[in-house]
């Protein structure tokens, strides 16, 4: 794997904004819903944290090639 062994802060706002979107849009939660979890954004950090959302991070090299790497990979290095 090239680039840096966990994810980025920019990987994760990308991440964590576009499954608050598609949860605000209607799709269904995959994490146990509680009081604590007031807004999709919540909802979907928690999401993150727990490692379930089936989601592939592809990194672009600088000769124009990428890398593509399952998110399960990069949030067991943390």
């Amino acid at each position: 794997m090239i680039g840096p062994p966990k994810l980025t802060r920019f990987e994760k706002a990308r991440i964590v904004g576009a499954r608050a979107l598609q949860i605000s849009m209607g799709a269904p939660i995959l994490v146990e819903a509680s009081e604590t979890l007031s807004s999709s954004i919540d909802v979907a950090l928690k999401e993150l944290e727990a490692g379930i959302l089936p989601i592939t991070i592809r990194r672009t090299l600088p000769d124009g090639t990428y890398q593509d790497i399952p998110l399960k990979w990069l949030l067991e290095e943390e």
